[in-house]
């Protein structure tokens, strides 16, 4: 058993995450000297934190709506999108001596995302649209402004508008796509607020296209920290960074901010190996047994194909406790 304490993690996230708890062997213990937290979270003081987070491929539908992840990782150092210090992820991918058998793994996997079209979430449609032949087009995806991903993984660019008055001055030609963030789209995150910060700048808003089509159809990606960033990477494409994501730094992006813990230069299936094999845990929903990331890819390509886009009874139950306690932090 591994005695820790928790802070920072609500019932609700609890609940979600409990049956990784169960098969990692994380027992509660109030007198524990690790701490199990969600995220980033200040003012901890002990030297012990385990730091949780979604994993890069993590559902069908959006973590806000409380659908069940199949991906968490469990950052012992720091956290990915801290750039500020390092993390369980950086040191795997400053470390590794990666084999010809893991980056092979890789490589398929990466064949296999590409071929069923699985990113993060896993929302959006599949749909056909246009774009001028003759321009260099640009996706710029919209992140949650008050994300810790920016907080602590851009010291320069903070905003959805700053990176689009950025990438038109560098770009004043090309064709800009801008697709605002999942979550704020949804209402849950920064008000729904995102139209004032694209309307001018962007040459189209797409906001219920997949991201992977939307990917294939541009020619690069400019982003802060945004995890499209990665997934454009995994389709060939050029990625531009203004903040530190976890895939900057590794000679496979061009960015606008440097890190000089990352001293490597990296393979693109290094990459993919550090970060989508050797870092997070994925659980099976059926067995709720740990599982690997060929398993958990199949699991989403089914329940993409099968499963209801309405949200469940249970979501709905979680969304209200989640507002309830909202409105009783605002009083």
């Amino acid at each position: 058993m591994k005695n820790v304490k928790f802070k920072g993690i609500s019932i609700i996230r609890y609940i979600l995450i409990f049956r990784f708890l169960k098969q990692l062997d994380y027992r509660f213990n109030p007198c524990a000297s690790t701490v199990l937290t969600w995220g980033k979270q200040s003012q901890i003081e002990e030297k012990r934190v385990i730091c949780v987070e979604d994993g890069f491929i993590r559902s069908v539908g959006l973590g806000v709506h409380f659908n069940q992840p199949l991906s968490l990782v469990f950052d012992s150092t720091g956290v990915y999108f801290d750039a500020t210090k390092p993390s369980d992820l950086e040191n795997i991918l400053n470390d590794t001596q990666f084999d010809n058998e893991v980056c092979t793994r890789a490589s398929h996997i990466c064949n296999e995302l590409i071929t069923l079209g699985i990113s993060k979430y896993n929302v959006g449609v599949n749909a056909d649209f246009c774009v001028p032949s003759g321009k260099l087009v640009i996706l710029v995806p919209g992140q949650v402004e008050g994300d810790a991903s920016i907080k602590f993984g851009s010291p320069v660019v903070k905003t959805n508008l700053q990176l689009l008055v950025n990438v038109r001055a560098a770009n004043p030609d090309a064709y800009i796509i801008y697709k605002p963030h999942p979550d704020v789209i949804a209402g849950e995150r920064d008000n729904g607020n995102w139209r004032l910060a694209s309307i001018e700048l962007a040459d189209l808003i797409v906001t219920e296209i997949a991201i992977d089509q939307v990917i294939n159809v541009v020619d690069e990606v400019h982003t802060i920290t945004s995890l499209t960033g990665f997934e454009a990477l995994l389709r060939g494409k050029k990625v531009t960074t203004y903040g530190l994501p976890f895939y900057a730094g590794w000679g496979l992006t061009t960015d606008m901010e440097t890190c000089e813990r990352r001293k490597r230069v990296l393979l693109l299936d290094e990459l993919i190996a550090g970060t989508l094999i050797l870092y997070p845990t994925y659980l099976d929903p059926y067995s709720h047994k740990i599982c690997t990331i060929e398993r958990a890819i199949h699991i989403i390509d089914e329940q993409r194909r099968l499963k209801p886009r309405s949200i469940t009874a249970f979501q709905h139950l979680l969304l209200r406790l989640k507002k309830i306690k909202q409105k009783l932090s605002s009083l």
